[in-house]
């Protein structure tokens, strides 16, 4: 079963932190995807160990100038995740820098336009 919740980038971290136990839920991606030209949703997906089926996804709806709160004082490996969102979209995500896939100077986003 897959739960999917929306948040706000107001609530998304306490919403994480509520749900998240590091001995029932396993952190797998920060994904991002572009709904329309400088809008788009970001989504923390968890698994529950042993039940591969389940899965929850947070997300929320932003545009390019919003910032995306780190969830990386709950989940200090989702700092890859977070830099890979920076580098491909062009969203600023608190406290992570952009480098991880670009050149911290490169002005390509390649995910960024949707393909428009």
């Amino acid at each position: 079963m897959i739960d999917k919740q929306q948040s706000t980038l107001e609530t998304i971290v306490s919403d994480i932190e509520n749900f998240y136990d590091e001995k029932l839920h396993h952190f797998l991606s920060l994904n991002g995807l572009c709904l329309a030209p400088e809008c788009f949703e970001i989504q923390w997906i968890f698994s529950s160990y042993g039940k591969k089926e389940d899965a929850k996804i947070f997300y929320v709806e932003v545009t390019s100038s919003d910032v995306i709160p780190s969830i990386t004082h709950i989940l200090p490996s989702a700092i890859i995740s977070q830099r890979e969102i920076v580098d491909m979209f062009g969203i600023e995500v608190e406290n992570t820098t952009k480098g991880l896939y670009l050149d911290e100077d490169s002005t390509s986003m390649p995910l960024a336009s949707c393909g428009i």
